[in-house]
């Protein structure tokens, strides 16, 4: 029967010779690393549920506002100009993973996938819930359809329904926030078909995946697995079975045998069906199922733990394993130069408002006999959900230097973007040429500033001199022959 099936390492476990999915059951297991796996599992599963309850500066902690091209991550607002810096934010993530791979192997798989954490923690223990244990459930698969049968299945499967649209919603939720996806809901599908749209595909897609296609994602579809090999050594940290302990196998009686007794009890609870004792594969996603498994039976049959353990495959050949090495520093110098990037670019360029100050096209300056002008642009946004009061000086500018224009008590409203012109004036007496100077836009709501620093454009200083004062004696002459008129008695 397919239940009897083997582990081949010449195919893989979750698929039968003429192509078609080998439905595998999970036995049931507890130990340390389930329980473990269980409250991160949970912890992780609030933490996706509550983020988008959760306001920040007016926001969700996480919205990614599409429609409005604007991403805010815990209190940090950006928008459609500052969306390179997610480059940064996701290669930095990758490079994490792949300092954590090199060190831990395929832990992210078995402990912190979404996809592993939603299939274990809820799908498959609403399917122990209802149908019991792996014996209960492969008996249920073979029985004959019955009342009973179709009462479970349709149970099992319309919570399966429910849960992949509530996952659906969060998941949208996010990128409308969930004031939005109210509206949505009480405006009805017809006015908005995309977004109703995306969440049927997601639902049907979560259903598809988490109540038929399970394992076989994580096995056949996800890269992952597939470029773990190129990650990992043989100083890596994975999940192995002691060979030199456990081989010769059989039963615990003979004293010639090793301590494995080949119960098949690792088998039964791996979630997809591979036979750790064949050493380490690609369908292993490190969820030390199977270590639970084993320390029980090592347990019952009085001997130590440890049979199938976290460990390196040197440490399980007797070799010394290396922490430091150079795939090491390697990935940490680029997991620290993605991380470092954001983290910097984020400070500088996250803020709940944008200034960007341009000179105005055209000249760069005007003059005349009282003095140099340029005009600036600054362009204001306010990121935030509120009103915010902005005032506009000037740094590191010489103390003649004046400015005309709004600079003071600049109001915008929530989300609100406005240019004002800014002319900066350099008087003829104290003008000495172009300099550099700092325009400083402050926010009265919290004391934030912005600084651009930028150029005094001018003439020369000796010719523009020249000038006026050939202009003002030329002024002065005009005065002195123009004829005054006196009015007659």
């Amino acid at each position: 029967m397919a239940e009897n099936k083997n582990p081949n390492l010449d195919s893989v476990t979750t698929i039968n010779q003429d192509g078609s999915h080998f439905k595998l059951h999970p036995a049931n297991v507890s130990g340390k690393f389930t329980t473990a796996r269980r409250i991160i599992g949970f912890i992780l599963i609030v933490v996706y549920a509550t983020l988008p309850w959760i306001p920040i500066n007016g926001n969700p902690a996480v919205f990614l506002d599409t429609a409005n091209r604007e991403f805010h991550l815990f209190g940090i607002s950006l928008d459609v100009q500052d969306l390179w810096v997610l480059f940064f934010f996701i290669s930095g993530l990758g490079f994490i993973l792949f300092f954590v791979t090199s060190l831990l192997g395929r832990i992210w798989c078995g402990w912190t996938c979404p996809y592993t954490v939603f299939l274990d923690h809820i799908y498959r223990a609403i399917e122990r819930a209802i149908e019991g244990d792996a014996p209960a459930r492969k008996k249920l698969d073979a029985a004959p359809l019955t009342g009973s049968k179709i009462l479970k299945r349709m149970l099992k499967h319309g919570l399966f329904i429910l849960c992949s649209t509530l996952i659906a919603h969060i998941f949208i939720s996010y990128f409308v926030s969930l004031k939005g996806l109210y509206g949505f809901i009480q405006d009805g599908p017809r006015t908005h078909t995309v977004s109703f749209g995306a969440i049927a595909f997601l639902t049907a897609t979560l259903y598809f995946c988490f109540a038929w296609f399970r394992e076989q994602f994580c096995v056949v579809m996800c890269p992952y697995g597939r470029i773990q090999s190129a990650l990992s050594d043989d100083n890596t940290m994975v999940i192995g079975y002691d060979e030199k302990r456990g081989d010769p196998r059989g039963k615990a009686s003979d004293p010639n045998n090793g301590d494995c007794i080949d119960c098949r009890r690792c088998i039964n609870v791996c979630p997809t069906g591979i036979d750790i004792r064949d050493g380490l594969q690609l369908e292993c996603i490190g969820c030390a199922a199977c270590i639970d498994a084993c320390d029980e039976i090592m347990v019952k049959i009085d001997r130590p733990k440890g049979l199938v353990r976290y460990s390196s495959h040197n440490a399980l050949n007797g070799i010394s394993s290396k922490i430091i090495r150079p795939r090491f520093f390697a990935y940490l110098a680029l997991m620290l130069l993605g991380t470092t990037v954001f983290a910097v670019t984020v400070y500088k360029k996250a803020r709940p408002f944008n200034a960007q100050i341009n000179k105005m096209t055209g000249s760069p300056y005007q003059k005349d006999n009282t003095g140099v002008r340029n005009i600036y642009q600054v362009h204001l946004s306010n990121k935030r959900n509120v009103s915010s009061t902005f005032d506009i000086s000037l740094q590191d500018a010489p103390e003649w230097i004046s400015m005309s224009g709004t600079t003071n008590g600049i109001t915008l409203t929530a989300k609100e973007k406005k240019t004002y012109n800014l002319v900066v004036i350099a008087p003829a007496e104290k003008y000495e040429g172009s300099f550099n100077f700092t325009i400083v836009v402050k926010s009265r709501n919290d004391g934030m500033t912005v600084k651009n620093t930028i150029s005094f454009a001018g003439p020369s200083p000796k010719l523009y001199r020249k000038n006026v004062r050939m202009a003002k004696d030329a002024a002065e002459k005009e005065a002195r022959d123009t004829p005054t008129h006196t009015d007659q008695p």
